[in-house]
């Protein structure tokens, strides 16, 4: 592929120019930014500490929580440099390998999601053969296709983008690097880049999020047919994944959906799924889960007798 790229750096906008708020800007990426390792950090110790924690549920946990992470520092940490920053520059390159690696955590987070759901299906509707179905080599092999696929996916952003000449203008209104604003500077016509993209992120997104609700919905009207207490147990799950779903996937279909039209309000949009959602992830799994919770607590009280004989 021949590329046709005279652009050597990219200017973003950023979320304002006002420098009062730009303050405001570093405040808020810094405290969500930090939140979310903290969450995060804390549930993958927890999990790869913990004896009680070895369900395949909780191997799919450990690797949305390493998604969320990732998928945050792709964003928050360039974000809160800039905002201290009078005019905020990104290198094409580092502009494209940005986008990629947005595109492959976000990916990731998505069908991790997806093989939470087919977790807790066979958990509720066919626990008999939970066990034989959901080995810890399958949830390997599983999460390894995840990986795969999130790279495909990736790479096909990356090959639509260098595919558009870029000759001149270098300012994007945005506050990170990603395919719908980059496509704003292309010196030719984007329309079949657009009906590209709408069939590559936006069908992920929306396909998905069918996927994952129609499966949720199968699953909670098994739940007619267990005990009171089983079908407690299984709800409190079910609802913390599906409110994860709904904030993570409503946002992203919006934006990725139409990316021909542009909103005032899709930056806030983005702020939302960027590093709101990987904030939110640990704090709906840990205080709706009481196996976590106690995990943790052990965790806590493990280091404190550490230290103690230190």
């Amino acid at each position: 592929m021949q590329l046709n790229i005279n652009v050597t750096e990219v200017i973003l906008l950023g979320l304002t120019q006002d420098p009062s708020r730009k303050n405001i800007v570093f405040a808020i990426f810094l405290l969500f930014y930090m939140g979310t390792l903290l969450g995060n950090l804390l549930i993958i110790a927890t999990i790869k500490t913990s004896q009680t924690l070895g369900s395949p549920m909780y191997f799919f946990l450990f690797y949305l929580s390493l998604s969320d992470t990732c998928f945050s520092t792709t964003v928050a940490p360039r974000t809160i440099v800039d905002s201290l920053q009078k005019e905020a520059t990104i290198s094409f390159t580092e502009c494209i390998i940005q986008i990629f690696t947005f595109h492959f955590f976000g990916c990731l987070e998505i069908f991790i999601l997806i093989l939470m759901a087919v977790d807790r299906y066979v958990a509720i509707c066919k626990p008999l053969h939970y066990m034989t179905i959901m080995r810890r080599r399958v949830c390997g092999v599983l999460v390894a296709i995840a990986w795969v696929g999130s790279c495909v996916h990736s790479l096909v952003q990356i090959f639509l983008a260098l595919s558009l000449p870029f000759c001149g203008p270098n300012v994007i209104d945005h506050y990170f690097c990603d395919l719908q604003p980059l496509l704003k500077l292309a010196c030719s016509d984007t329309y079949l880049i657009n009906l590209l993209l709408v069939s590559n992120s936006g069908a992920i997104c929306t396909v998905s999020f069918l996927v994952l609700m129609l499966s949720y919905v199968i699953i909670l009207h098994s739940l007619r047919n267990h005990s009171a207490e089983g079908r407690r147990k299984a709800l409190s799950t079910c609802v913390s994944h599906i409110i994860v779903v709904i904030l993570f996937f409503g946002p992203c279909i919006f934006i990725y959906t139409c990316p021909a039209t542009t909103f005032p309000m899709d930056k806030m949009i983005s702020i939302f799924y960027s590093i709101g959602t990987p904030l939110l992830n640990p704090l709906i799994y840990t205080l709706r889960n009481a196996e976590v919770k106690n995990a943790m607590k052990k965790l806590w009280i493990k280091k404190a007798v550490s230290d103690d004989k230190k």
